[in-house]
């Protein structure tokens, strides 16, 4: 999508209906809206109806000129538009939503559609950063304000939340994911749609999308865009259950990937779309395609513009974004009987019954209130949240003799092309943002300390001696959004800088990793390491003999071998958003405490991707210690264990876990199992902990993973506190797909495992009879 983003982004320089429907109550809402539906598509020409079912970009007219007076203008008044996506301008949208409800025959309102991924104005962790707080709530409460910003600049519709399961780190857009495990996501799943969407009737609530069904997450060498080739029994037990759990959870639309699945490209996929989304899982909400992916199809090979757009909506499509092969094909192909006027009167149905349910035809002015610009974003109270949602997100991956916190005392050498960045702080997907809005690392640092510490900054060096890498990314999303200027000094007037400042400094703050645009759509990467001038810097500022503490920004798991051996502490903070600088204050000061734990594994090299903690058991299994030996799965030069295990992370305070007790030893199909640890603060402060429970199912008809996570719960204990955590375990929880994609639980042995990470548990066994 990123193609539209540099169209816009150029031109934009500015900050009734046919019978108003019932709104009734809860229990007569769904037949109402089925009769009003029905009534209205009665009277709609085929034109009309094909119109419903695209989702276009506006040209660039629209935003220097009067709506009317455009080509956009024009269409939406013949009714050949449903939907437009990427507008931050309410005026205009206001004056679009006008066009359409009183310039064309029926008035049909528009649905205005955006990429609110981690925030609208005031932004959040990228979502990988808010995925390790492992805090549903934090995360509800970020898309509820993501809503409530987006809805006050008109937008209904968000392309969020993005729940693929990915394995690889070099894929970009694991920058956007919820990380590796399908439990997990799928509760993060459920908090954004409650975020965003609400029951739907407020103004400040919005229509979530999620994306990208299926399998986006697994392309062949961490291509963005590449194919995809699987098991469906892996399909069903890895990839799926985020996407089934938002639609339990009433999400009002899903977007189809760009990768094909079983050679059949998802936007025309009937297995998916209807066979799965329809009809297994009874998804009735809209069905969306990426951006162009149905013209893009025609690249795919698999026909051209009518074929391509024939088949997707045979398969399910509702809604064709940008590409308009869907309303250029469909007249032609229903005269040719290439496709039923039942399956366009099903898509526009579903395009109608979205814009009913946002109560558009009842108000479809609902989310044109332009006072609300001034009220509702970039709030303090917004900014409150989002300043403690990214210290919650933090990762601390190492703490060498205590270095962290960092006592507000002496002087600190902050160092780094990261350290003074504001529009990095922001991340990916951060468009509805002033990108000079975020606190730096420098200000936030240099605002909590005040007089009580010196702060000296150099920026040390540049993103990579490779300027041609650095134009790309910084260019990524065209000239607006450029991250980062290249520093005119050679690298050793930059480097002699830093060496000189570090070494007037009692500590120092290395602020490095990726930009933002190095994470992302279209960002993979072959390389994850600290890109090379950084890293060439951060070995010399070890050299100085000064305690360094690395402050990593990074939107995925990064090759961190040589730091981990040689940096006193490191602490992940991912891109942390608009209040990054105060956020990392308050917890590098230790006025909070690193809470994060890590949702995706970091491989000690690139090699061992795609790399998870609840891989299967093979026939000539690793060493558990690591070791390198012959003839088992593994490597010669280098051991098959990560560098941080999922769900790793450490605190400021520590905590010992006692045994796993059992209340019963067998259960049966209707019976439960209750598990239970004794969890005891060691440390000499309060601390937050995430207790995880891991489940194997030791013995199954088809291979089953090593550990897999069934629950976890966060909590608080005082120094010196004792708390016992449990977990009821029922057979439902043991369930999986076979090989014939049943999906049962099989008696016998089970182990429980619970800890403070995957790799870090202590066990007991139950039998299921």
């Amino acid at each position: 999508m990123k193609f539209l983003f540099c169209i816009i982004l150029s031109v934009f320089a500015m900050g009734m209906t046919a019978g108003h429907p019932h709104t009734g109550s809860k229990k007569d809402k769904e037949p109402e809206m089925n009769k009003y539906i029905n009534n209205l598509i009665r009277q709609m020409t085929v034109e009309e109806k094909i119109g419903q079912l695209n989702l276009i970009s506006i040209d660039g007219s629209v935003m220097t000129g009067p709506v009317t007076e455009s080509a956009t203008g024009e269409r939406i008044a013949k009714g050949e538009v449903g939907a437009l996506l990427n507008i931050m301008s309410p005026p205009k949208i206001r004056e679009l939503q006008d066009a359409a409800v009183k310039n064309s025959r029926l008035g049909i309102p528009l649905l205005f559609g955006m990429d609110v991924i981690h925030g609208y104005n005031t932004v959040f962790p990228i979502s990988l950063g808010l995925s390790a707080t492992w805090n549903p709530e934090s995360i509800e409460k970020a898309a509820r304000i993501s809503a409530i910003e987006a809805s006050a600049q008109g937008v209904c519709w968000t392309f969020s939340p993005m729940v693929d399961i990915s394995y690889d780190a070099r894929w970009g857009r694991v920058a956007e994911g919820n990380g590796e495990d399908p439990y997990l996501s799928s509760e993060i799943t459920k908090a954004y749609i409650r975020g965003y969407q609400g029951d739907l009737t407020q103004n400040d609530q919005i229509m979530a999308c999620v994306k990208h069904f299926a399998l986006y997450g697994a392309p062949e060498a961490g291509k963005d865009y590449n194919t995809v080739d699987m098991s469906r029994m892996r399909m069903f037990n890895e990839y799926f259950p985020p996407f089934e759990a938002a639609v339990k959870a009433g999400v009002g639309s899903i977007m189809t990937a760009f990768n094909d699945v079983e050679g059949v490209p998802a936007a025309a996929n009937e297995w998916l779309l209807k066979d799965i989304l329809q009809q297994r899982w009874s998804f009735n909400g809209l069905i969306v395609s990426d951006w162009d992916a149905v013209r893009e199809m025609t690249v795919h090979g698999i026909g051209d513009l009518q074929e391509v757009s024939a088949r997707a909506l045979n398969a399910g499509l509702d809604m064709d974004m940008a590409s308009q092969g869907l309303s250029g094909t469909l007249k032609k192909s229903l005269a040719e009987g290439k496709v039923k006027i039942s399956d366009i009167d099903n898509a526009c149905r579903r395009v109608l019954e979205a814009k009913y349910k946002l109560g558009l035809f009842n108000n479809p002015y609902k989310y044109c209130d332009t006072t609300r610009v001034s009220t509702d974003i970039f709030t303090a109270a917004h900014r409150e949240e989002a300043r403690r949602i990214a210290a919650e997100s933090f990762v601390l991956l190492k703490n060498d003799k205590e270095l962290l916190p960092l006592g507000k005392k002496g002087t600190i050498a902050v160092i780094g092309p990261l350290a003074d960045n504001k529009p990095n702080m922001l991340g990916t997907w951060s468009f509805g943002a002033n990108l000079y809005s975020p606190v730096s690392i420098l200000e936030g640092l240099q605002q909590q300390v005040g007089n009580h510490v010196t702060i000296l900054h150099a920026k040390g060096s540049n993103l990579t001696y490779d300027k041609e890498l650095e134009d790309r990314v910084s260019l990524n999303w065209g000239t607006l959004y450029k991250h980062f200027d290249r520093d005119n000094r050679t690298d050793e007037q930059l480097e002699a800088e830093a060496l000189e400042i570090a070494g007037r400094a009692d500590v120092i703050v290395a602020v490095m990793g990726e930009a933002a645009e190095m994470a992302g759509e279209g960002a993979s990467r072959t390389n994850l390491d600290i890109p090379d001038a950084q890293k060439d810097l951060l070995k010399k500022l070890k050299a100085t003999g000064k305690p360094v503490v690395l402050l990593l920004c990074a939107g995925r798991p990064m090759t961190l071998t040589w730091e981990n051996e040689n940096i006193d502490a490191i602490l992940n903070i991912w891109f942390p958003g608009t209040e990054a600088g105060l956020a990392v204050a308050d917890v590098l000061f230790g006025d909070k405490e690193p809470e994060g734990r890590l949702t995706m594994t970091f491989p000690r090299s690139v090699g061992q991707v795609p790399m998870r903690y609840n891989y299967r058991q093979t026939g000539r299994p690793p060493h558990a210690d690591g070791r390198i030996v012959p003839y088992v799965t593994g490597y010669i030069d280098e051991t098959h264990l990560p560098l941080y295990h999922f769900g790793y992370g450490l605190g400021y305070t520590s905590f010992k876990y006692g045994e796993v007790m059992l209340d019963k030893k067998e259960i049966d199909a209707k019976g439960t199992v209750t598990a239970s640890i004794e969890i005891t603060n060691t440390g000499n402060r309060s601390g937050s902990e995430v207790v995880q429970l891991y489940i194997r199912d030791i013995v199954g008809t088809v291979t089953r993973p090593l550990k897999e996570l069934k629950g976890f719960k966060k909590i608080r204990l005082e120094a010196g506190e004792r708390k016992v955590v449990s977990f009821t375990i029922d057979a439902e929880m043991l369930k999986f797909y076979n090989n014939r994609l049943e999906h049962i639980f099989e008696p016998g042995e089970f182990e429980v495992m619970i800890g403070a990470n995957s790799n870090s548990v202590s066990s007991s066994i139950f039998r299921l009879l």
